[in-house]
């Protein structure tokens, strides 16, 4: 089975209310449908997504915490916290963002086959994900394959 690092961005669009942009709510439809289908795979996240999905809306925090109950929490390690500052020292990941380098971090660091995101301004970008891909293979690590869950739907 393979293994799937779920962002933060993931549990937000699986518990929010439908948005009224199509783009967003059809985003949100493609996230329930991949959640369907999420016992193909083995799930994990991060102190930094449970960190990131307790903020917010007491309401709302509940029901992205409850959604992600049972997956395998990822420790935030101190190898995982250099490789992220490395990656915003390298610019592949504005300093503004160190919670993105984070989760690419943790991700490549525990061998992750797929980080699954939302996240398309610092994570899931054309223009940087082979440039993060080839950073982590610089480190001697096997990059995790960075996608949405359109990308990750069984066809």
């Amino acid at each position: 089975m393979e293994n799937v690092y779920v962002e933060t961005s993931i549990v937000s669009y699986l518990t929010a209310r439908t948005s009224r942009d199509l783009v967003l709510a059809a985003h949100q439809q493609i996230t329930q449908e991949w959640w369907q289908s999420r016992n193909r795979f083995s799930l994990f996240i991060s102190e930094v997504v449970l960190n990131e999905v307790s903020r917010g809306n007491s309401e709302a925090a509940q029901s992205r915490i409850e959604s992600i109950r049972g997956i395998t929490l990822l420790e935030l390690t101190e190898n995982s916290k250099v490789f992220a500052h490395e990656l915003i020292e390298s610019r592949l990941v504005p300093e503004k963002a160190l919670a993105d380098a984070l989760h690419i971090a943790v991700a490549a660091t525990n061998g992750m086959d797929y980080l699954l995101t939302w996240n398309c301004k610092h994570i899931a970008n054309a223009f940087t994900r082979p440039k993060i891909e080839d950073f982590c293979r610089n480190k001697e690590l096997s990059p995790p394959t960075i996608c949405t869950p359109e990308e990750l739907l069984e066809v």
